[in-house]
């Protein structure tokens, strides 16, 4: 195996987390409240919101690094391409 199908296949494996990352970013989402009315014995129910926002948080940072990461493989992999078929022509 090359370089280039290494990077391709690294690229895929990014892009899967990535997507994975997203996937589970989104249930999370749906459950997390905008506004929660709470009375003074509901601590819990805060607690776990306060818990899933934590998440998000946590896996809105590590979507942007796999995002990144995996547009910069996506380039880099698409300047290889082109240098090899412009070495060829």
């Amino acid at each position: 195996m090359d370089t280039f199908h290494l990077l391709f296949i690294a690229w895929g494996a990014v892009t899967a987390v990535l997507v994975c990352a997203m996937i589970y970013r989104g249930t999370l989402n749906n459950h997390e409240e905008d506004h929660i009315a709470l009375g003074a014995g509901e601590q819990t129910l805060a607690d776990e919101q306060r818990a899933i926002v934590g998440r998000i948080e946590r896996l809105s940072r590590a979507s942007l690094v796999l995002g990144i990461l995996s547009g910069a493989l996506l380039a880099v992999i698409a300047v290889m391409w082109l240098w090899q078929n412009f070495q060829s022509f």
